[in-house]
Parts: structure tokens; sequence; C-alpha cells
């Protein structure tokens, strides 16, 4: 009996837990194609649960908003984390910051949802910040210790750069530019070999000599 007692009283757990990872699954579809004026009854809808049952689990807009602002920050930490294993540092370091575009490029509206709320509360911008600063962090220091990134750059410049590349999202195209931007910093952090290096020094104008002046 008590053990049945016990898989009655977590159903309703289980159960909840479902409905809130639908809601949230939901509201991350209407608010990309809805942006911050799309409804929470759209929400509901979409998650197939009554608006009693969103109130309950996010009872203000703001809320959700904030929910999934941090499902979404902390779905780019588990990228991140899977990546750590991932055979080549910088392909890793490339795809999660790849990522990041993607994110912004197919959520735009939702982008623009989630600015009300992150934009309005320090204490989320820090939560997002410091999650996505380690998460780049991990990925930074995997390229570092193999020698193929240099040492010099932190992962706050990293995050910084990236929330550059992706400032003009609301611009037609802006995407491409920003992938390409991305390629080209990511390759302008590679060490470079010595010998490569050397190679790409500027040659000596022809005729002339160290020490040597030449004639009028």
């Amino acid at each position: 009996m008590a053990g049945q007692s016990t898989e009655i009283a977590r159903k309703p757990r289980a159960d909840a837990v479902r409905n809130r990872e639908r809601v949230l699954e939901a509201a991350k579809a209407v608010f990309s194609a809805g942006g911050s004026e799309a409804s929470l009854e759209a929400v509901a809808r979409q998650a197939g649960v009554g608006i009693g049952t969103l109130y309950r689990h996010f009872p203000t807009r703001e809320a959700l908003y904030e929910a999934v602002y941090r499902r979404e920050v902390e779905q780019l930490g588990e990228l991140a984390e899977q990546l750590g294993n991932a055979p080549e540092p910088v392909a890793a370091l490339r795809r999660w910051l790849r990522a990041n575009v993607e994110f912004v490029a197919t959520k735009k509206g939702m982008v623009a949802a989630l600015a009300l709320v992150a934009h309005g509360s320090t204490e989320l911008h820090a939560y997002s910040f410091d999650r996505l600063t380690k998460a780049v962090g991990a990925l930074l220091a995997r390229a570092v210790a193999a020698g193929e990134i240099r040492s010099d750059i932190s992962a706050e410049d990293v995050l910084r750069a990236l929330i550059g590349m992706c400032y003009m999202h609301d611009q037609p195209g802006w995407q491409a530019t920003a992938l390409r931007l991305l390629d080209v910093f990511v390759d302008g952090l590679r060490v470079r070999p010595a010998g490569e290096a050397a190679s790409t020094a500027k040659p000596k104008p022809a005729g002339k000599k160290a020490g040597r002046k030449q004639p009028r």
C-alpha cells in the first residue's frame, strides 16, 4: 500500500513536469512567430493545455518569458558540454558559436520577446552571461590547451564579440554576414606555425640592403 501511495503521489508531479515542458516548447514556437505580442492563450492552445494550467506554472507573462529564456540558455550550455568531447577543439568552438547565430536567426521573434525580460532583470542577465561564459570558456580552454588557439583571449572577449556580430539581427542578410565574421574571428584566433608566420612577412624591396644607402 505504501508503495502504491508513493506511486500515486508521484504521478501528478510527473504530469506537471510534462505540462511545464510542453508549455515552454509551445511558448518558444509561438514567441518565435509572434514576438512579444503573442498571446498566452495561443501558447496554451499550442501546448494543448488550458489557460489555467499555464497560469499555474507561469502566473505572469514575464515569468513565462524568463523560463523560456533560461531554458534556451541552458540548452546552449548543454551543447557546449556535448561538444567538449569533440575530437577537434577549434571546430567544436566554431560549431558552438555558429549555433548561437543560428538561434538568433531562427528565433528572431522570440529574441525580441525575451529581450523585454532579460534587459529588465539584472539577475537574469548576470545568470545568462555567466552560464554562456562558462560554456564558451570550456571550449576555448580545450582549444588553447591543444595549442590551436592563442592564449591571450578570454571567454568574456569571445562572448562579447559574438554579441556584437548578432547586434544587427533585424537587418536583411545579417546572418550570412555574422557567420562570415565569425569565421574570420575564429581564424584570427588560431595559432599559426612559425614557418607560416615567417612566410607571410613582407619581402624587402629589391635593391635595398641593410646598412647601405642607395645611390641617388
